[in-house]
């Protein structure tokens, strides 16, 4: 990525809100650390996990470079969230605000911790809140997620199989409702 890029998703970020608001606190939505989070299917790189505990689902991946990424919904489907984590010397503390972009589009959100069924050791990152039907369509139809695009040591996650995790995540939550 061209370092112009980075400078003007930067200064998008310092311009823009982010996603539509939310009234719900985030600690209401994503999976608390007691939660049992069960595996619901494998497609392709991503995990679904059903979590019983909070009546939804998730997905979530991991690479190499000790990055990952989680996306989840509320049991009402009224609103997803998405976190993006790093193994890296972040120093993201709690309530901080961070920022997302696909394809170049900024979401915003804050620092929360990691809750994960696979995510083990020294993460750190957040999570970003929307109730807006495009963020979804942007990540499931999206090439790349750039976490932390205005901090120097952004990361990039490929989005490749998330329409088909998403789809499996809709699927997963149908089988909790029923």
């Amino acid at each position: 990525m061209k370092l112009r890029h980075i400078l003007a998703l930067s200064t998008t970020l310092a311009l823009t809100t982010g996603g539509a608001s939310y009234a719900m606190e985030i600690s209401d939505i994503v999976p608390a650390s007691g939660d049992t989070l069960v595996v619901y299917k494998q497609t392709g790189d991503w995990t679904v996990y059903s979590d019983a505990d909070r009546g939804s689902c998730l997905i979530e991946r991991s690479d190499d470079d000790g990055n990952a990424m989680q996306m989840g919904m509320t049991k009402d489907l009224s609103a997803v969230y998405v976190g993006v984590f790093t193994q890296k010397d972040a120093k993201i503390d709690p309530q901080t605000p961070i920022a997302i972009a696909v394809d170049g589009k900024v979401y915003a959100g804050e620092s929360y911790g990691v809750r994960s069924g696979q995510l083990k050791g020294n993460y750190s990152g957040g999570y970003v809140l929307s109730n807006d039907p495009g963020f979804v369509d942007a990540i499931a139809k999206g090439h790349e997620l750039l976490a932390f695009p205005d901090k120097p040591w952004f990361f990039i996650i490929d989005l490749t199989g998330t329409f088909k995790a998403i789809d499996a995540a809709k699927e997963c939550h149908k089988s909790l409702v029923n």
